[in-house]
C-alpha cells in the first residue's frame, strides 16, 4: 500500500565522521563513523521519534540534518515551495531560508541560553536576521512567544538565572518557534527535566504541534516517553537505523533483537504485567573500528556466520497495510513466515 503522506524531509545515505587525531602534529588516524549510512523520511505533521542507546548516533543525526555537524556524504533533502532541494548543497541565502524552515531545542535547558543575556536578548537576534526591524514589533512577538508556551510576558527582561530548569525549556521552545519553522529537532528535550515537569513540557509540545502544524523528530533515550508522543519509531545502533515502524506496530510486532532488548528495559509499575528482562551482553562496540558484517552480532543471541560476514540492508515489510521496516538477518528470516506477521521474534 503506497504512503499518500507529504515528505518534509528525505535523508539519504548520510555519513558524518569525526576524526580522531594522535601524536604531536595531531595526524589523522582514523574516524568516529557517527553516521554511517542512514536512510529515512520524515512527513510533514507527524513526530519521528529517534531512539537507542548513548553513542549510536542520534543527536549526531539531528545536528546533521540541520548542519550544524557537516556531513561527510549522503543527501538531506528538504520539500522547499518550489520543490524539493538537498540542504547540504545549500549557501548564502538560501541556506539562510533552510535554517529558518529548521530549529533546534538543545537538552541542557542551562546552558542552551546565554547567561549575560536577557531572555529578550536571546531572541533579539535571529528576529533581526530574518526582517523584523522594528524593536517594538520585537518585543511585542516575544511577549507573544512567551505566552504561548504559558509564561508571563514580561519575563522577557529577566535573565536565565531567575528561572527553574522546566521555565529555562518552555523559553527554548519559544525561541525556537521565533522564527516561524517547519520542522524542529528536539534533542532529549525534556531527559533534563524532572517526572512532573516532563508531561508538561510533553503536552505543551503536542499543543503546538496541533496549533502550528510543527513536525518534529524527538531524540530521545526514553521508550515510555517516545511511545507518547512520537506517531513514527526510528531505532538506532552504531551509526545506522536498525528498525523503523509505526508506534503502535513497533511496541506490537518488534522484529530487530536489540529494539525488543530496549522494550523489556521499559519499567512497568504493574507488577502482574511485568515482561521479560532480555539483557544485552558487553557494551556498544567503537564506531572507529565497527565489527564487520551486522555491527550487532556480538551482542546478539540470534547471531550466525551469515551476520558475523555480510552487512544486512534495511528491508521493507507490509503488516496488515502498514510498512515495517528492519535490518536485521534473523528477523527478516523471521517476518518472511507466516507467523511473522503474529508476533515478535522472542
Amino acid at each position: 500500500m503506497s504512503d499518500t503522506r507529504e515528505v518534509l524531509m528525505k535523508v539519504e545515505d548520510l555519513k558524518t565522521y569525526f576524526p580522531v587525531r594522535k601524536g604531536v602534529f595531531k595526524r589523522t588516524v582514523g574516524h568516529v563513523k557517527a553516521l554511517d549510512g542512514v536512510d529515512l523520511e520524515i512527513y510533514r505533521g507527524e513526530t519521528l521519534g529517534i531512539v537507542g542507546e548513548s553513542g549510536c548516533g542520534k543527536t549526531t543525526l539531528g545536528k546533521s540534518v540541520l548542519r550544524l555537524h557537516n556531513p561527510n556524504g549522503g543527501k538531506v533533502f528538504y520539500a522547499f515551495p518550489d520543490g524539493m532541494r538537498n540542504i547540504l548543497e545549500l549557501k548564502g541565502g538560501e541556506l539562510d531560508e533552510a535554517r529558518k524552515r529548521l530549529q533546534i531545542v538543545f537538552q541542557d535547558p542551562y546552558s542552551s541560553l546565554n547567561p549575560s543575556f536577557t531572555i529578550f536578548g536571546s531572541f533579539d537576534d535571529p528576529l533581526r536576521k530574518f526582517g523584523v526591524k522594528s524593536k517594538k514589533e520585537r518585543q511585542r512577538i516575544v511577549e507573544k512567544l512567551l505566552s504561548d508556551v504559558n509564561l508571563p510576558g514580561d519575563y522577557m527582561m529577566r535573565y536565565p538565572n531567575e528561572f527553574s530548569g522546566g521555565q529555562r525549556q518552555r523559553i527554548g521552545i519559544a525561541r525556537a518557534l521565533s522564527v516561524n519553522p517547519e520542522l524542529i529537532v528536539c534533542d532529549e528535550a525534556v531527559s533534563a527535566l524532572d517526572v512532573s515537569i516532563q508531561a508538561q513540557v510533553l503536552k505543551l509540545l503536542r499543543q503546538l504541534q496541533s496549533e502550528r502544524n510543527l513536525t518534529y523528530l524527538f531524540i530521545t533515550h526514553d521508550l515510555s516517553v517516545v511511545e507518547y508522543v512520537a506517531d513514527r519509531i526510528a531505532v538506532m545502533y552504531l551509526g545506522k537505523v536498525v528498525e523503523l515502524a509505526d508506534t503502535e506496530e513497533l511496541f506490537m510486532r518488534t522484529l530487530h533483537p536489540y529494539t525488543q532488548a530496549l522494550l523489556s528495559a521499559i519499567p512497568i509499575a504493574d507488577i502482574s504485567k511485568k515482561r521479560k528482562r532480555i539483557p544485552l551482553q558487553g557494551d556498544v562496540p567503537s564506531p572507529v573500528n565497527p565489527p564487520s558484517g551486522c555491527t550487532f552480532h556480538p551482542r546478539c543471541a540470534f547471531a550466525t556466520e551469515k551476520c558475523r560476514e555480510l552487512s544486512p540492508q534495511l528491508e521493507t515489510f507490509t503488516f496488515e497495510g502498514r510498512e515495517h521496516h528492519v535490518r536485521c538477518h534473523y528477523a527478516m528470516d523471521f517476518a518472511s513466515r507466516p507467523q511473522g506477521s503474529h508476533q515478535s521474534i522472542q
